[in-house]
């Protein structure tokens, strides 16, 4: 028979590579010094059906146009910067990675930079060895159990930390909006519905969530002055979740009591200003360098570009491959409407449901499974740590037991063809519809149950208030003193003087502070900030 063809141009551990070796349909060409030789590669990739590299092999677009038999690269990490995904994409490349391999190397790492920061070891140790001096008394440490911990970003590895903290008798609240209670519940951990309440009440505070626009300078002095004086503070998942500048600031004045962090912002580090701290521990980017972790990374992107190859289930994707077909085309604007219904939902009510409802108006086809990966798509991309695609959608949907209900109906009276989410939560139940105008342009149409005209893109407040005359005018003046612009405004309301929805489209993002004073107006019933872009 004939056999699939893999090319790995780097070193990965052992384990993987005795996986693909021991495979009788595959045949191997294992060359770890190869990547640097770009030409080469060039030459014979032409002969390849898969190519295993980590982050030195460039796979670029030249690359692809040579590989005439290349079905998936399968990168042996995390990251994907050197590979174009985009070139991938329009010629049906799956390109897979291992994410989930080095998650519990950064969770011990995170446990052993915890107990440094706190007993100050790292300064302990440097006084004995390179000063030779005995100064126990300079080295006061503070003790975890008893403490309070808080853990920002309650993922894969975040959740592990907790089972470990507890195991040193520390108390674990944890915030993210996008994991159920149950999950923390069964953890024993507190999941609080604010991150004000975590930095006020935490004596340790960790960071576990992906760098993206939402969390970016999540922690800066703003947030840092409402933490407990003598906070310690933790970053070993990315560089940026805190703001450096800020976080030097605090460790010179005291108010942080010691930090430990493995990430930066811009890296290689070793000009960076933390590195002048007082009362912090710093390693090179190390979080994920244990034996176990690289083995396990082999042996999971192994494991990957074969199921990609037999044409099995795929856990990992990180591209979807684009289809050029009239279908496709036609169904197109409504996936896009899909996924932006599910990006959407998510964020103001849906991230806990276990189970959502999508209604199906109209002449939509009979196979509808797209559009529902689609949403999966938008509704996932808050909710997990690693990049969401219509090829793993559906798998990390099951994984995190989240139940999908198609409902399918005739087209209805005001749209022929319409998509309704429906979800229920502890707030009652939310919906929101939407349909695609002229064959091109999704819009949102019903928020539930008011009716909007709404392009679904950019940065919006929604907003649930008594239809009373002047809180308009309110809102303008509160986002005009933020120097928040104010792109657009939409009302929806069902009759004069009861309830209502306002859609506030931004240029910005609107400063917590603002969201609170909005709150505090009297007629303003909720408010929430959504980012569809």
């Amino acid at each position: 028979m004939d056999k699939f063809k893999i090319l790995v141009t780097e070193h990965i551990a052992d384990a993987g590579i005795n996986l693909l070796k021991s495979q009788p349909d595959v045949e191997l060409t294992y060359d770890p010094e190869l990547f640097r030789d770009f030409n080469k590669i060039l030459s014979i990739i032409h002969e390849y059906d898969a190519l295993i590299t980590r982050s030195g092999t460039p796979v670029t677009e030249e690359l692809f146009e040579r590989a005439k038999r290349l079905k998936v690269v399968g990168r042996a990490g995390v990251g994907v910067d050197n590979i174009d995904l985009d070139a991938a994409s329009r010629r049906g490349i799956l390109v897979v990675n291992a994410p989930t391999g080095n998650t519990l190397a950064a969770t011990e790492h995170t446990m052993g930079m915890m107990i440094a920061a706190a007993r100050q070891i790292p300064y302990a140790h440097n006084s004995l060895m390179i000063e030779k001096r005995w100064d126990r008394k300079k080295f006061m440490g503070v003790e975890l159990a008893g403490k309070t911990l808080g853990i920002i970003g309650f993922g894969r590895i975040g959740s592990r930390v907790a089972i470990r903290a507890k195991a040193f008798d520390m108390k674990v609240i944890a915030y993210d909006p996008y994991i159920k209670k149950e999950k923390a519940e069964r953890l024993g951990v507190e999941l609080v519905d604010e991150l004000d309440e975590l930095l006020k009440r935490s004596d340790i505070i960790t960071v576990h969530t992906p760098l993206t626009e939402e969390t970016k300078n999540m922690i800066t002095k703003k947030e840092i002055e409402k933490m407990k004086d003598g906070v310690i503070l933790l970053n070993i998942a990315r560089g940026g979740i805190i703001n450096e500048e800020d976080l030097y600031e605090a460790l010179v004045s005291g108010k942080v009591r010691a930090a430990a962090i493995d990430v930066f912002a811009k890296e290689p580090a070793t000009d960076n200003i933390l590195l002048k701290a007082p009362n912090i521990v710093v390693t090179p980017h190390i979080g994920a360098n244990t034996y176990e972790s690289q083995t396990n990374v082999a042996v999971i992107i192994a494991n990957q570009v074969l199921a990609a190859l037999r044409g099995e289930e795929v856990e990992f994707a990180v591209n979807a491959p684009y289809e050029d077909t009239a279908a496709a085309k036609v169904l197109k604007p409504f996936m896009e409407l899909a996924e932006k219904l599910g990006l959407f939902a998510v964020q103001v009510a849906c991230s806990r449901s276990k189970e959502i409802t999508l209604e199906f108006r109209g002449d939509l086809g009979e196979d509808t499974s797209p559009l529902v990966t689609a949403f999966l798509k938008g509704f996932l991309q808050k909710i997990v740590d690693i990049p969401v695609n219509l090829i793993n959608a559906p798998f990390l949907a099951k994984e995190k037991g989240i139940s999908v209900v198609e409902v399918k109906r005739p087209e209805g009276i005001n749209f022929k063809k319409l998509i309704r989410v429906s979800c229920k939560s502890d707030r009652g139940e939310f919906t929101i519809a939407g349909t695609v105008m002229d064959d091109k342009f999704p819009k949102i149409v019903e928020i539930n149950g008011f009716l909007f005209d709404l392009t679904p893109e950019g940065k919006l407040l929604l907003i649930k208030n008594i239809d009373v005359p002047g809180v308009i005018g309110k809102l303008g003046s509160i986002l005009g003193k933020y120097s928040v612009n104010i792109a657009g405004f939409q009302l929806g309301r069902t009759e004069k003087g009861k309830e209502a929805k306002g859609v506030i489209l931004v240029d910005d993002d609107v400063p917590a502070e603002a969201i609170e004073e909005i709150k505090k107006i009297p007629e303003i019933m909720e408010v929430k900030q959504i980012t569809l872009s």
